[in-house]
C-alpha cells in the first residue's frame, strides 16, 4: 500500500501579528494539558543538545543545488540511555526500519513488525498524556470510552495506512524529493548514520530559534534528496506528538485542517491533512517561540 501526500509552505508568509486566524485556545488549553503531562519529554541542554548554526537559502522543490549553512549536525548530543530505556520511545524506534523509505515500493509485513506495532500502541495508551487525550476525545463523541476500540481507532489512523510513515519516518519520491519526516528521533538517528545532513533552520528576521525551541522549521538533505522547508517537534515523547496529532484529526472533517495554537512559549501552527480515514499529513509550523508573539501583539 503506498500513498503519497505533499504539502509545500514557506514560513516568510507568516505574520503573526495580522494573521487572520485567532489562536484556538480551547484547542491550546488541552493541548497544554498535554504538554505538562508529557513526563517522557527531553529535556534541551540536558538530554539533547543541538546547534541551531546558519539560516538556509531558499531552495526549490526538487533540486540538487543546497547551499549548506550547517557545518555541524543538528543534534550535538541525544542521551541514548533515556531514548532506551523509556517505553514508548523504544518500542517507537523499532518501528521505524519497517518501512521502504522510496515511494511505489511495496512493503511486507512481518508477523515481529505487526507484534511491534501492538506493543508501542500499548504502551502509549499507557501513558498520562494518551490517557487524557483519549479522555478529551470521549467528552467530545468522538472516540469510544472503550479503550480496545480506542486502540483500533488509532490504529486505522496511522498504522493501517501510510499515516505513520509519512510523518514520523519520511519517503522519498522519485529519488528527488522527501515527503513528509517530521520527527526528531528519527532525524537524530539518520543524521547519527549520515544519511541525513541538515542544511539550516528556516525561520522569520526577527524571530530566530535558539537551542531551547521544542518545535523547528529546517532544511535538510537525506539519501541525497532534499526538503526544502521542514517542521519537526524536537525532544517531545511519540505519545505527545500523535496526541496532538489524533485530536486534530479527529475534531475536524475537512480534508485540510490548519490550527493556530499556543503551546508553553511557542506559537505554531498545527497541520494534519486527512487520507480517507486515515491520517496523510500532519507537521507543526512554528510561528513565534520564547513568548515573543506575546509582545509583539500586545504593543
Amino acid at each position: 500500500f503506498t500513498c503519497v501526500v505533499q504539502v509545500l509552505w514557506s514560513p516568510s508568509l507568516c505574520s503573526v501579528c495580522h494573521w487572520t486566524e485567532s489562536v484556538n485556545q480551547e484547542l491550546s488549553n488541552i493541548l497544554n494539558e498535554l504538554w505538562r503531562l508529557d513526563v517522557n519529554r527531553m529535556k534541551p541542554g540536558i538530554d539533547y543538545t543541538i546547534s541551531i548554526q546558519g539560516r538556509a537559502n531558499f531552495v526549490s522543490q526538487g533540486s540538487h543545488a543546497v547551499r549548506d549553512h550547517a557545518s555541524q549536525p543538528l543534534f550535538s548530543s541525544v542521551n541514548e540511555n533515556k531514548l532506551k530505556n523509556t517505553t514508548t520511545f523504544s518500542r517507537f524506534m523499532k518501528l521505524l526500519d519497517n518501512y521502504e523509505c522510496s515511494t511505489g515500493v511495496t512493503e511486507r509485513v512481518t508477523t515481529e513488525e505487526l507484534t511491534e506495532t501492538k506493543l508501542f500502541l500499548e504502551a502509549v495508551l499507557e501513558t498520562e498524556v494518551m490517557k487524557r487525550a483519549h479522555k478529551y476525545l470521549v467528552n467530545k463523541g468522538q472516540s469510544s470510552s472503550d479503550l480496545r476500540l480506542f486502540k483500533s481507532q488509532l490504529n486505522l489512523i496511522y498504522l493501517d495506512s501510510c499515516g505513520f510513515e509519512h510523518v514520523f519516518v519520511g519517503e522519498t519520491k522519485s529519488g528527488t524529493e522527501v515527503i513528509g519526516f517530521h520527527n526528531w528521533i528519527q532525524f537524530y538517528l539518520q543524521e547519527k548514520h549520515s544519511h541525513l545532513d541538515y542544511k539550516g533552520y528556516k525561520a522569520r528576521e526577527h524571530d530566530l530559534p535558539d537551542q531551547d525551541d521544542h518545535v523547528l522549521n529546517l532544511q535538510f538533505s537525506w539519501n541525497g534528496a532534499v526538503k526544502p522547508v521542514g517542521s519537526i517537534f524536537i525532544g517531545t515523547s511519540p505519545e505527545f506528538e500523535m496526541a496532538v496529532f489524533t485530536i486534530i484529526f479527529l475534531m475536524n472533517t475537512q480534508r485540510s485542517t490548519t490550527v493556530l495554537v499556543n503551546i508553553d512559549q511557542c506559537q505554531m501552527e498545527l497541520v494534519v491533512f486527512r487520507h480517507g480515514r486515515s491520517l496523510g499529513t500532519a507537521y507543526p509550523k512554528l510561528l513565534s517561540s520564547n513568548g515573543r508573539h506575546v509582545s509583539q501583539c500586545s504593543q
